[in-house]
């Protein structure tokens, strides 16, 4: 499968790609368990997320889980049109699945404007899904943001089984200020955001 490049600004010369400590595939509670523990959270302690939880994190959302380059998750007429960010107090990166390793994307702390909540900007970690409505042709621009947003579902589903068994918490977001968050990660005008999830311990822990 070929790789798509997403457009983005010029990191600073000093900032590198993290490669992340490749995921367990197996072992852990049961998906059943998994599905009993599911639950949204809205307090969060600000102690940071591992190398380890946060390559396990990304590879659940959007990682590739066969030789043949798919994905873990189902995806549009088979074409990859979302991208996986990480808004994390030292900048935003970007989840390189094929490498898996996250990519300097900005130097800014933008977790407070990934939401409309107090707590984004207390939890370690806000998920980015982006959409690049370029590479979906032939339907209309309320399509693409319809089916854009079923696949990011998809990843924040994957998401919140991941965060049950880690014993993380989670919520999947809409409140956020798109027309901002868009002009912050300076997407291009067919890119958008779709929705944006924070992960992170529950608060006292």
């Amino acid at each position: 499968m070929a790789s798509i490049s997403s457009p983005a600004p010029s990191p600073p010369a000093r900032a590198l790609p993290i490669v992340l400590p490749p995921p367990r595939r197996a072992g852990g509670p049961s998906l059943l368990e998994a599905l009993a523990r599911r639950h949204s959270s809205r307090e969060y302690s600000p102690r940071p997320l591992s190398l380890e939880t946060i390559g396990e994190l990304c590879w659940a959302a959007f990682g590739i889980n066969r030789d043949s380059g798919e994905r873990t998750v189902p995806y549009w007429r088979h074409v990859l049109v979302m991208d996986l960010y990480l808004a994390r107090a030292d900048g935003v990166w970007r989840y390189d699945a094929e490498a898996h390793r996250l990519e300097p994307y900005l130097t800014a702390d933008l977790r407070a404007g990934t939401g409309r909540q107090d707590f984004v900007a207390v939890a370690p970690l806000n998920l980015i899904y982006v959409a690049h409505g370029d590479r979906m042709v032939d339907i209309s621009a309320e399509d693409r943001r319809l089916y854009a947003s079923v696949d990011a579902a998809f990843m924040g589903q994957n998401v919140y089984l991941y965060c049950a068994t880690a014993g993380l918490g989670t919520v999947f977001r809409g409140a956020v200020d798109y027309v901002n968050l868009d002009r912050k990660l300076a997407l291009p005008p067919q890119s958008f955001v779709t929705f944006a999830q924070t992960v992170g311990y529950p608060l006292g822990c």
